[in-house]
């Protein structure tokens, strides 16, 4: 017959392992294993494409004196440009950009599909947006002097960016196909008309016509679908390798650091 041994008290059982007692290694908690996995995808990506670099020329740079929370107008507009690229092509599944169904098409959207209200105001509401904050933004820029030198290619294509924003709002206007979008566009069209040299043409081109029909939503909805995000993306783009390029400048208002050896007689 084996002998049983009594069980011993619990004071002298011996206690578990804990982590920092196994051999002096702490196991990876999940946290760890996570954060491990994740460095090695990002390795792995970065050994085949040699992303690293370019982010870090993006992300890291000296930052001037003075920055405040006006220098974040640049962000929040790339921020509503992207929501509406996003809201845009959501809307886009359910419009129906002819003349006999543009406005039934807006008015299911709204009315009958899950969030479609929602997405739809996020949209409208943010185009208003987005023109504020570029003018804000412009704002900024012009009276904190960041157009000067080395900086003027910025500023033009940020007042391309200004001008692809506001036409971009005023095609959208007509999408809705109500009577209030089809007459405002048809006074704005002809307010464009009385242009010099280039009014008639450009008249003729947004109404795709002699005058204003069937075919024109179909040239705004190509012209606010297509041609001005993609106009809009590539500026951006050139936009932002700029700004990464050349850096962002203190207000005007705060004297720039010189060296002491530079200074000539102690002035």
């Amino acid at each position: 017959m084996a002998n049983l041994k009594p069980p011993l008290p619990r004071a002298l059982r011996p206690k578990p392992k804990g982590p920092s007692e196994d051999n002096g290694k702490a196991k990876p908690g999940r946290k760890e294993k996570l954060a491990q996995k994740g460095i090695s995808t990002i390795d792995w990506i970065d050994e085949r494409t040699a992303l690293s670099g370019g982010a870090r020329w993006v992300m890291f740079r000296k930052i001037p004196r003075g920055t405040n929370w006006f220098y974040t107008l640049g962000s929040a507009s790339l921020f509503a440009f992207l929501s509406q690229a996003v809201t845009g092509v959501i809307l886009a599944m359910y419009y129906d950009p002819s003349a006999t169904r543009a406005y039934e098409s807006v008015r299911y959207l709204t009315n009958e599909v899950f969030l479609g209200e929602f997405v739809r105001g996020m949209h409208k509401w943010g185009s208003t947006v987005m023109v504020i904050l570029v003018f804000l933004h412009m704002g900024r820029t012009f009276f904190y002097g960041a157009y000067k030198y080395p900086r003027e290619l910025n500023w033009v294509i940020g007042v391309v960016l200004l001008i692809l924003t506001l036409f971009m709002s005023f095609t959208g206007y007509l999408l809705p196909f109500d009577q209030r979008s089809f007459w405002a566009t048809t006074v704005g069209v002809a307010i464009n008309g009385t242009g010099p040299l280039v009014g008639p043409y450009l008249n003729d081109f947004l109404r795709a016509g002699p005058e204003f029909g069937v075919t024109t939503l179909a040239r705004f909805y190509a012209l606010h679908m297509l041609v001005l995000p993609g106009a809009m993306a590539a500026m951006i783009g050139a936009h932002l390798y700029l700004v990464a390029r050349l850096g962002t400048t203190a207000p005007p208002w705060l004297k720039a650091d010189i060296p002491a050896d530079s200074r000539k007689d102690g002035t």
